[in-house]
């Protein structure tokens, strides 16, 4: 009796054993699901970026803003009409753009015009400067450094925006995806000079003086700013926007440099996502783990972004609030 007592006992623990696991599996699962997706193909063309968009599941309604950076003149790596068309044309949107900061031929309206319609994107949709008539400001969760955003005020026409970004270097943010786009991007010539000052002053002129600049050892506080910037115009679209990050013509020099670099990195496709950390994330995990080559090297690109401390931003953006640094990746 006593064997079969103990025999009896061992089941019944070894029973109990097995269903505590079950709970742990269902937790890790749980905990995978609640994780953004985040989107990737391989394809960079005009049917993938309408395949990526209607993977992502939100449908862009009402009056639709598509931010992309018009490209200075003289700079061959914006996103170039024919690739972008179709998908503006889907969502019957209007490109959006502000002025920059910095003179160049995007600064004065009149010039940002011309460069416009030189790169021709007034033959695919409306376009629309939306700093040409005034700025507003509109509020910011972090008010470390930046105490609102100061962005174009032709914002409030739109109900929806889809962030339809260039990823590649950045001579100061490190690199340049969804984050700079939200952030510097819609933020009006006084904004960037506020952003790029971290709060100190939103004159263009004063922004770039060393008393000024948020570079050297002040670097991260740049990238607060942007991530909180970023973060006022996620919120202001309350769930109404999404996120593209194409990954072409990877130069180590923005696309707002009128004399880029050579990309030394091949392109390696479109990556989508509702998150905005996640999907900026996702493309500098795909840089950095990349085996370069001779003819295909990610080391350019990873060093000026490890220059300028880049990777910060989304660890700052996720502490924020605005997003997550891990996700799960769906190939299409």
């Amino acid at each position: 009796m006593n064997k079969l007592l103990t025999l009896a006992i061992a089941a019944m623990t070894l029973m109990a054993c097995g269903g505590q696991k079950q709970p742990a599996a269902e937790s890790e699962t749980n905990e995978e699901m609640d994780l953004p997706t985040v989107y990737f193909t391989k394809d960079i063309t005009p049917e993938s970026l309408v395949k990526i968009y209607k993977a992502l599941g939100l449908e862009a309604t009402g009056r639709v803003a598509v931010k992309i950076s018009t490209g200075e003149g003289g700079n061959p790596h914006y996103l170039k009409p024919e690739l972008i068309g179709q998908l503006v044309k889907e969502v019957d949107g209007t490109i959006v753009e502000c002025c920059t900061a910095y003179g160049g031929t995007r600064q004065d309206p009149k010039l940002h015009w011309e460069t416009i319609r030189e790169h021709g994107f007034d033959q695919i949709a409306r376009v629309d400067l939306m700093d040409e008539e005034g700025e507003m400001q509109i509020p910011v969760a972090d008010t470390t450094h930046i105490k609102y955003d100061i962005v174009g005020n032709h914002l409030t026409n739109y109900d929806f925006m889809i962030n339809l970004a260039h990823f590649k270097g950045h001579q100061m943010g490190g690199f340049g995806g969804v984050l700079k786009n939200a952030s510097i991007g819609v933020a009006s010539t006084n904004g960037k000079a506020y952003i790029h000052s971290a709060g100190k002053t939103t004159d263009p002129e004063l922004c770039w003086t060393e008393e000024y600049c948020a570079q050297g050892p002040t670097q991260d506080l740049l990238l607060e700013s942007m991530a909180a910037a970023a973060q006022a115009v996620h919120n202001h679209f309350n769930g109404k926007i999404l996120y593209i990050d194409v990954m072409n013509n990877m130069s180590v020099d923005c696309d707002c440099d009128g004399n880029p670099a050579k990309p030394e990195l091949l392109d390696m496709g479109i990556m989508a996502s509702l998150d905005p950390v996640a999907v900026d994330q996702a493309c500098l995990d795909k840089v950095f783990n990349y085996q370069g080559h001779e003819g295909d090297d990610n080391q350019p690109l990873i060093e000026r972004i490890n220059r300028q401390h880049g990777t910060y931003i989304t660890e700052y953006a996720e502490r924020i609030g605005l997003g997550s640094k891990k996700y799960k990746l769906v190939e299409l």
